[in-house]
């Protein structure tokens, strides 16, 4: 029989403690989560875009890549939605509407019936994305940090990435696979695509790094992340850091937590092939218009 390390125990017997405020049947939680993303502008451009260039990309696009979220919570349900703030004027800027289009709306997570469902406006229609929560295999470590007044330990998985998960696109390396090509004699030297998205690529899998409290033993987190003995403050997932900035436990004030029931129901799949449909119509509008000349 393997024995806990007697520092480990004490630390295991102290976050125990607050356990009997988890068993209240009304109880609930609000955690706040600070998310940001990071880009590499370096691949873009082919390299010419200068420094200042990058830095305005990025201001721009702030708005995208810094966001600032609520996770309401109980023993079993959640909702996770964006606390919503006046933008600056300019913010965004045109040419980054379609952003919008990768970015969900409120999310809804059951974590006993294994169930999530989130809203998704596209181009104007409004969708309900239902499917199962994603198993993620959990590797449980004994690695421990301090955020806030909580105690976390730390657990790795390997997540498959959804292939139009914006936080994770890159530019596709089109260098190497120029050089790939031309080890193979069928491939014609001037084939090139004229489809926008052919130019960037989503890794199949990443390794997302999670800090969790048994301070709050819910099964929950923010965004898809779930499955730990704990509430899970801090998320590292390829270039998106996911961070708890505050906690509620049982407000004054509990909020109902709902399922969102607005749009067609659709599974993440069926919804996938509708955006990619989309995006083809929209290659070949332009590819017309630029076959067709500029005349008047």
């Amino acid at each position: 029989m393997r024995l806990f390390p007697t520092r480990l125990l004490i630390a295991t017997l102290i976050l125990m403690m607050p356990l009997f405020t988890m068993a209240q049947q009304d109880f609930q939680g609000k955690a706040y989560y600070q998310t940001k993303t990071t880009m590499d502008l370096d691949n873009w451009g082919r390299g010419q875009m200068s420094e200042q260039q990058k830095k305005q990309i990025m201001e721009r696009m702030k708005s995208f890549l810094e966001k600032q979220y609520i996770l309401t919570f109980t023993q079993s349900e959640s909702i996770y939605k964006e606390d919503e703030k006046l933008e600056a004027p300019g913010a965004g800027g045109r040419g980054f509407g379609m952003m919008s289009s990768f970015t969900g709306g409120a999310q809804y997570k059951n974590v006993k019936e294994k169930q999530q469902l989130q809203e998704q406006e596209f181009f104007g229609k409004q969708f309900l994305i239902k499917d199962s929560l994603p198993d993620l295999v959990w590797e449980m470590g004994t690695e421990t940090k301090q955020i806030g007044q909580y105690t976390c330990f730390k657990a790795t998985a390997v997540k498959k990435v959804d292939e139009f998960d914006w936080s994770s696109m890159r530019r596709r390396d089109r260098d190497k696979e120029e050089g790939e090509k031309k080890k193979d004699s069928t491939e014609t030297a001037d084939a090139k695509s004229d489809n926008p998205m052919d130019e960037i690529e989503v890794p199949k899998e990443i390794v997302v790094t999670a800090w969790y409290t048994p301070q709050i033993p819910v099964n929950n987190g923010p965004g898809e992340y779930w499955g730990l003995p704990g509430l899970i403050l801090e998320i590292n997932a390829d270039r998106t850091t996911m961070l708890c900035t505050k906690i509620v436990l049982n407000p004054d004030e509990k909020d109902d937590i709902k399922k969102p029931s607005k749009g067609k129901e659709v599974t993440r799949k069926e919804y996938n092939d509708i955006f990619k449909q989309k995006m083809e119509e929209m290659r070949e509008m332009y590819g017309g218009r630029r076959g067709g000349g500029r005349g008047h």
